[in-house]
């Protein structure tokens, strides 16, 4: 039975769009196959790795029966990657297996019943909505994904928070020692207020999914599951169970030692200072100043570097310490020409902020040099 004729290229698209969230190595076999589920006009692609379901849908010209199969999802990738661009594909399905053809090219692949294949189960209870353009989700995104923790004990910590209020949404990451926060405004209003956590997983695979176009992502929030919808492309997600810290508490507020930078000046002095960091240490000291901010670090080979920058500031001296790969995080993620740096003591929080945009916020913890 024919399943599809096409291009390799158009062949590649949903499944390389489904493919990122398939582990390697499962308990389950069957997790590493691929689903492709043909309606009359229309395949699926569908994977998953039971907290998040990705579908990719590819319109197909020829009607043909509904049917179902599951094919191992890296041989049908690798396959096709290394078949000539442009290049014709077939697939069909012959006694259980999958034959890729193109060409002179044949190839036979395993597969498993679709039955056993498992499906995202449909949300509980109600929820809310809102549509946004996809390129201004995704920058939302990349303003804040950075912060989050990566295998934090508190599990809630290795996520991000989505708020959905009123007419505003926020976005909040944080790993216990930096924090990000991000707000827009949204076209629709909702009536009741929603919180969820996003899993790490499920932020950086819509980071990647996301485009930079003004095209619509459909977001719809369940008590125990979210929904993006965008293109060909749908993405479902268990959510995780836990409570958010209040980041309202964390952001410092009416800090007195305002300074403002150039936002790459400080980006490639803290990358030149960086060299001599260690990966156990990654400490680096500033020394601010009239008008002056000193960086400095050194390591346990008793190295040193030192850079010195022109800033805006007016003030008390201060000499503090920070995680230089946490200020070089923020600074590689935002898109402005300066930055402003809030400060109170040695032992305060820094904020993080950009000149006239109040919807961007960036708190880092200081350390002891």
């Amino acid at each position: 039975m024919n399943l599809l004729k096409t291009t390799r290229e158009t062949l590649l698209r949903p499944l390389q769009a489904v493919a990122g969230i398939i582990e390697r190595r499962h308990t389950l076999p069957i997790l590493s196959n691929v689903l492709l589920q043909r309606s009359a006009d229309r395949l699926a692609f569908i994977a998953t790795d039971i907290e998040i379901e990705i579908a990719a849908h590819l319109a197909v010209e020829a009607t043909g029966d509904a049917n179902g199969i599951t094919v191992g999802a890296r041989k049908l990738l690798d396959i096709l990657r290394a078949l000539p661009e442009g290049a014709e594909v077939t697939l069909t399905l012959q006694d259980r297996r999958v034959q890729v053809k193109s060409g002179k090219s044949r190839f036979n692949l395993q597969t498993l019943p679709p039955e056993d294949f498992p499906r995202m189960a449909p949300p509980e209870g109600g929820g809310s909505g809102f549509h946004m353009p996809q390129g201004a989700l995704k920058r939302l995104l990349g303003l804040v994904q950075y912060a989050m923790a990566q295998q934090d004990i508190r599990y809630y910590l290795n996520g991000l928070l989505l708020v959905v209020d009123g007419g505003e949404l926020r976005l909040v990451a944080t790993d216990g020692h930096r924090l990000a926060f991000t707000s827009r405004t949204l076209d629709t209003t909702t009536a009741n207020r929603q919180e969820v956590i996003l899993p790490r997983k499920t932020v950086l695979e819509l980071v990647k999914l996301l485009g930079d176009s003004d095209d619509p992502v459909e977001v719809k929030l369940a008590p125990n599951q979210a929904r993006f919808a965008f293109g060909d492309v749908e993405l479902v997600s268990k959510l995780v169970d836990g409570k958010f810290p209040d980041y309202n508490r964390v952001i410092p507020q009416n800090h007195p030692k305002l300074m403002k930078v150039s936002r790459v000046s400080l980006q490639q002095a803290l990358a030149r200072a960086a060299i001599l960091t260690s990966d156990k240490f990654r400490g680096v000291r500033w020394m601010l100043s009239d008008g002056s901010l000193k960086v400095s670090c050194s390591n346990t080979e008793q190295e040193e570097a030192q850079e010195e920058l022109e800033v805006d500031y007016r003030g008390e001296s201060l000499d503090i310490g920070f995680n230089v790969g946490y200020l070089l995080d923020v600074l590689a993620h935002v898109e402005a020409e300066e930055i402003e740096c809030a400060l109170g003591d040695a032992s305060s929080s820094a904020l993080v902020t950009l000149p006239g945009r109040p919807d961007f916020k960036y708190v880092v913890m200081p350390m002891r040099i």
